[in-house]
């Protein structure tokens, strides 16, 4: 005779173990707390207005390098061709883009949508700089998967901003459609 067995509704067969469980709730805040702050100090060798072009340090060196500790050479030829005639304004952009992450993630604001931007901005860093001397390419793939850790975990909804965005959506509508849905996704 075979075991009888019972259906379950889908939620019970695969439960959200980090909701009920205050540790990793707690080690989830941590763990986002540490990548903004990550990104935070790793603001401090890309100093405005020139990032390094002058006098041929920081943010330029690390350019460079991209050409000439290639990862993958199609990568080479982009950072050549495109952002090294336009470094200023690409160091802009890195500049700011960080800056940007640092602050929605200590916020936990939209953190899963950060957390991807993180992750891809991760990769690019790996790209730039993976082959280069002195690099360890591990950081460069723990730092993915931290984004994506966070990314999974939804690591705003526990003391973050994402947590009372979500609150205050579902007093709005019972099924959030259009831009809200697309805002929700993002927390």
């Amino acid at each position: 005779m075979s075991p009888t067995v019972t259906p379950t509704a889908p939620s019970q067969a695969y439960p959200n173990i980090l909701a009920p469980d205050r540790a990793a709730r707690w080690v989830t805040l941590v763990l986002r707390l540490a990548v903004a702050y990550l990104w935070f100090n790793n603001l401090e060798w890309k100093v405005p207005p020139d990032f390094g072009q002058a006098d041929r340090s920081g943010l330029w060196v690390f350019t460079h390098g991209a050409i000439e500790h290639p990862v993958l050479p199609a990568y080479s030829s982009l950072v050549e061709s495109l952002i090294i005639p336009n470094f200023v304004p690409f160091a802009w952009g890195v500049f700011l883009a960080e800056i940007a992450l640092t602050v929605f993630l200590a916020l936990g604001l939209f953190t899963r949508g950060w957390a991807l931007i993180g992750a891809a901005q991760s990769f690019v860093i790996f790209l730039t700089v993976g082959a280069q001397p002195h690099e360890w390419r591990w950081s460069y793939f723990l730092m993915i998967i931290a984004h994506l850790a966070l990314f999974a975990l939804a690591a705003g909804r526990f003391a973050g901003l994402d947590a009372w965005l979500r609150r205050r959506a579902r007093g709005l509508q019972r099924r959030p459609g259009g831009v809200l849905r697309l805002l929700l996704l993002g927390t």
